[in-house]
């Protein structure tokens, strides 16, 4: 008996239509960072902000409702949310994906939230698959959410500058069973604990907790908790866990480096996505940088796949790697091959 495949059935996006540019994040670092260095080395011309009614869970069922109408499909045919939406949300302890079901109609769907950071939407593409092809009762799979963490980022924190681009929005994309074409295909996800507490919001949990005298320091107390650590661990393994978690979802997928056609890879400094280019021997035409977009977490990944088909960086008979990181720490990747099978 064939296995099962599973399919991308569609994607969606939400954007808003606030921006910060790039001479309004310098001036928030007070000097420190010049307009040209924002965008020359943190790759930020400008970067989304939310408005006044862009919650994450808010901004999730806009992307929900944009891949639904973009994909035709009934909200009634999904059996599961996946939420990969941000714990910065409306409400703490409500569960994103119960209210995207309710605020779609897809009365059929049992949700469930993630959260991987950054790494989220590729690790939760992986779940979803793998809950297709293992549960007969599931059939279609809508992973989705929004994200907003750039509300704690403290532009005057000199070792924060690796989230200044930190920006704002929604994705959604919706996977099918035996779909029998744009394919998932393999995935492959690393984590190294030990960097589990060296980066997060460090005022507002259990363990420090909110106060009279803390509370407008809280608002902006996302962190580099250990910079030091942080630092020389990311610069030691990095980039060699992301190319194994690349070469690894290659070999899953029965493919080479030189057969990817589009890498959809997360928002990073400029030198850091030239040189992920060189190294895999892709072009600027064979992915969409996001310097006019910022850092959306993990919205990045199907941001990039929705524009890339919007102006037909992916067509048929596309391979596309999507790739992704978030603190904690975890790399992931992931390969899609676009078109009928």
């Amino acid at each position: 008996m064939d296995k099962p495949n599973v399919g991308i059935v569609g994607t969606g996006i939400y954007v808003p239509d606030k921006y910060m540019t790039a001479k309004e994040i310098a001036e928030k670092t007070k000097g420190v960072w010049a307009e040209s260095a924002v965008v020359e080395k943190l790759g930020i011309k400008k970067k989304t902000v939310p408005g006044k009614n862009d919650g994450t869970q808010e901004m999730g069922v806009k992307a929900a409702k944009d891949a639904l109408k973009n994909s035709g499909l009934d909200p009634m045919d999904i059996d599961v949310i996946i939420g990969v939406g941000e714990e910065w949300k409306e409400y703490p302890l409500t569960t994103s994906a119960l209210y995207i079901q309710d605020q779609i109609c897809a009365k059929n769907a049992w949700g469930i939230d993630v959260a991987n950071r950054c790494c989220t939407t590729v690790s939760a593409m992986k779940m979803a698959k793998d809950m297709l092809i293992a549960d007969p009762d599931i059939n279609v799979v809508m992973v989705v959410g929004g994200y907003r963490n750039g509300d704690f980022v403290d532009f005057s924190d000199k070792n924060m500058s690796m989230m200044y681009n930190l920006g704002a929005g929604g994705g959604a994309i919706i996977l099918k069973k035996n779909y029998n074409k744009n394919l998932l295909l393999g995935s492959h996800v690393i984590a190294d604990g030990s960097l589990s507490r060296t980066a997060g919001v460090e005022i507002g949990g259990i363990a420090n907790p909110i106060t009279h005298d803390n509370l407008e320091e809280a608002k902006k107390s996302l962190r580099l908790m250990d910079p030091i650590k942080m630092k020389t661990r990311l610069n030691e393994v990095s980039m060699p866990n992301w190319f194994e978690c690349i070469d690894k979802a290659l070999e899953k997928s029965d493919f080479k480096r030189e057969d990817i056609d589009y890498l959809a890879i997360l928002h990073i400094k400029r030198s850091g996505h030239e040189f992920m280019l060189k190294e895999l021997g892709l072009n600027e035409d064979q992915t969409i940088y996001l310097e006019d977009y910022g850092h959306l977490g993990q919205v990045d990944q199907i941001l990039s796949l929705h524009r890339a088909l919007e102006v037909k960086k992916v067509k048929d008979g596309s391979v596309v790697c999507m790739i992704a990181a978030g603190i904690g720490y975890v790399w992931a990747a992931n390969i899609i091959k676009w078109g009928k099978q």
